[in-house]
């Protein structure tokens, strides 16, 4: 495996590189507290503008075709994409369009559909979000009950969704139905294109432990949907389906350097006084601390390996749940041991005064959960491993 970057990929990263200094000043350089959602309505205008820039250089959806409004870049280009967005600190991407929409319309999506919605995707003037968790299904997504009957020239959409990240600012959503109720449970459903201004659509936030509102519920009652709204074949919803997952779960862990975070948990040591030293001076902390960087480099390198395969003409695989299970659980372990070692200074809320690393560690401890569960849970995660990964028997 060459872990090196070539001329042209240096060259793609020193043109980034220059846009960013030429177009982030520093006073915008600073860490998101939530990796995942906004913490305000001041971060979610953030991270808006952000996005707005970003497209006015030609650098949202860059490994889009140019047809599309992309660059075509090389799976290596996108490596160093997000080290530099990660590197300076920029804000967060609204990723659901990005990251899952656009390249889920690239391979399925109608020509008419292409034209139509990717290019306000990357201008970040329509938002989406994803429908496809409910109530009442909990992680077998294929349990689903929302129902969409075709009337005339639309199906007539009936049903509810939750967890759905970013719906209250949403224009859009993917929304998987149920078409065919007689159909074996993973038959029968179909992916559709909702618009959510339309007559019949609920939003209601839920307030999560940060008092952030990242997820929400949906209700669809009578909601109209033209049938030229339907991405793919009607009733075979669950390949387009799988598709968007993989892109998904590509997307969360892959190229985040958690190295780099267990330096800044490092930095944290440093800051918290214990017996007249600091935390750091505890033999026993610098060991867990240089445990969880040995399972960062870890997780990247398993991602470089599925980067290779990508690199050899593979499409992303059941081998993304490794990074995304790893990752995410990673993550909710470094912030509770950073809870444990910040002792009574972790009950200060966060930009508050005397809160220590503007309290973003407390913060992250209540959010980091989520990413056990979004984009499909630890438990789904090891049963895919389990059955297409390592071929083990079912019970």
């Amino acid at each position: 495996m060459d872990l090196s970057f070539g001329a042209e990929d240096e060259e793609f990263r020193r043109e980034f590189r220059n846009w960013l200094e030429a177009n982030l000043p520093e006073s915008e350089r600073i860490e998101p507290l939530d990796l995942m959602f906004e913490e305000s309505e001041e971060s979610w205008e953030r991270r808006l503008n952000w996005h707005r820039k970003l497209h006015s250089g030609g650098w949202i959806g860059i490994s889009w075709p140019k047809a599309y409004g992309g660059r075509e870049a090389t799976l290596l280009q996108q490596v160093i994409y997000e080290q530099e967005l990660q590197r300076v600190h920029a804000p967060a991407l609204i990723s659901v369009g990005t990251l899952m929409v656009g390249p889920t319309l690239v391979r399925w999506g109608s020509e008419e559909q292409k034209q139509r919605y990717i290019p306000k995707i990357l201008a970040g003037e329509e938002i989406w979000c994803q429908g496809y968790s409910e109530p009442n299904s909990g992680s077998d997504l294929g349990s689903l009950q929302t129902r969409a009957v075709e009337e005339g020239d639309y199906f007539v959409v009936n049903g509810g969704k939750v967890w759905t990240s970013d719906a209250r600012h949403a224009d859009m959503c993917i929304l998987l139905v149920r078409t065919d109720s007689a159909a074996a449970k993973h038959k029968g459903i179909s992916y559709l294109l909702v618009d959510m201004h339309s007559p019949g659509v609920t939003v209601r936030p839920l307030v999560q432990m940060t008092g952030a509102s990242g997820f929400n519920q949906v209700f669809f009652e009578d909601v109209k949907v033209p049938k030229a709204n339907l991405v793919g074949e009607k009733n075979r919803g669950w390949e387009v389906a799988i598709t968007t997952l993989m892109f998904e779960r590509a997307g969360i862990g892959l190229h985040r350097d958690y190295v780099d975070s267990t330096r800044d948990l490092a930095r944290l040591a440093r800051m918290v006084p214990r017996d007249g030293g600091t935390a750091w001076d505890d033999e026993s902390v610098r060991q867990r601390i240089a445990q969880f960087a040995c399972e960062g480099a870890a997780i990247k390198y398993v991602a470089l390996r599925q980067l290779t395969r990508r690199l050899r003409g593979a499409q992303p695989g059941s081998e993304n749940s490794i990074t995304k299970l790893f990752a995410s659980e990673l993550l909710v372990r470094m912030h509770s041991y950073a809870y444990e070692l910040l002792g009574p200074y972790a009950q200060i809320l966060h930009d508050t005064p005397h809160a220590i690393d503007r309290g973003k560690w407390s913060y992250r401890m209540l959010s980091s959960r989520s990413l056990t569960i979004g984009g499909g849970t630890s438990e789904i995660q090891r049963n895919i491993l389990g059955d297409r990964v390592l071929g083990l028997p079912r019970g």
